[in-house]
């Protein structure tokens, strides 16, 4: 499997506020290529930390129903052009590459982006990471990048770019959802698939997120938007279709987890909730 991780940090000036973190602004600034690095972000300190947390049993637990849940929705195909808007340490950005579908992953955080690369080198993936840097405003034309540096609500992306794509645990840092949707339908192809996946405003683990949240100021979770299922498929203008997984509790004993996700199937209160369109 080929993983090419050339990445192109996208400079925030004329390119609209951050997707995340804006109240860093101004921190970590070096320059690469012809324009400067996009300001520190929320996560630039958290890529070890984030990846650590799936390798605990819940979070082990977590990411393969979430992993099924994502690539059953999306059927990421190959040859298929699919864009990852929120690609992280590249976790998800994997397994559509596994199934050979030519993935470009988009994160805010430059940071997040090198880890996944120096994860792809430490496995032995044929490829080079190689930071490039992209003028405010300027489209991506060309396919020789996997990792773009960018704001998910102002992709810099022409129009019907992909045949797919993807967004999963990134839309919770977004303010206006609706304008991060309708811009993964624009560079959509007539045709293709768009699928969003957030954290569920309706989960049990929703309501303890935010009460740990709100006895401390500093928690990640005082700075997330959780939505709903119908929140979720009202950011579309298209009718779709929306399903939740991760029914069962972090304390909950590890071997009652599938009886548990088997009970709560058609359910609406899934920790992880996803939608399902397509662009007409």
């Amino acid at each position: 499997m080929s993983i090419i991780f050339n990445i192109l940090p996208l400079a925030n000036r004329g390119m609209g506020r951050p997707l995340i973190g804006s109240e860093h602004e101004g921190e970590g600034r070096k320059p690469v290529g012809r324009v400067g690095m996009p300001e520190k972000q929320l996560f630039d300190d958290w890529p070890e930390r984030y990846d650590r947390w799936f390798t605990t049993p819940v979070g082990e637990a977590v990411l393969r129903y979430e992993s099924e849940f994502i690539l059953d929705l999306l059927r990421p195909g190959k040859g298929e052009r699919i864009l990852d808007a929120g690609s992280g340490t590249g976790i998800f950005t994997r397994e559509f590459l596994a199934r050979g579908a030519k993935v470009v992953g988009l994160d805010i955080s430059f940071a997040m982006l090198a880890y996944a690369a120096e994860k792809a080198a430490l496995r032995q993936d044929p490829g080079e990471f190689r930071p490039f840097a992209v003028q405010g405003g300027e489209k991506v034309q060309g396919w020789f990048c996997r990792g773009v540096a960018a704001d998910m609500t102002r992709l810099p992306f022409v129009d019907d770019s992909f045949d797919k794509t993807v967004s999963v645990a990134a839309l919770e840092f977004v303010a206006d959802e609706k304008r991060a949707v309708a811009e993964l339908f624009r560079v959509t192809k007539p045709g293709g698939t768009v699928v969003v996946a957030t954290l569920n405003s309706l989960s049990p683990w929703a309501a303890r997120r935010g009460a740990n949240a709100r006895r401390d100021p500093d928690s990640i979770f005082n700075r997330v938007f959780f939505r709903s299922p119908a929140q979720l498929l009202a950011a579309a203008p298209v009718r779709g279709i929306v399903r939740t997984v991760v029914h069962f509790a972090k304390e909950d004993d590890p071997a009652t987890f599938d009886r548990t996700e088997q009970n709560g199937e058609g359910r609406d209160t899934g920790a992880f909730v996803a939608a399902h369109w397509l662009k007409s």
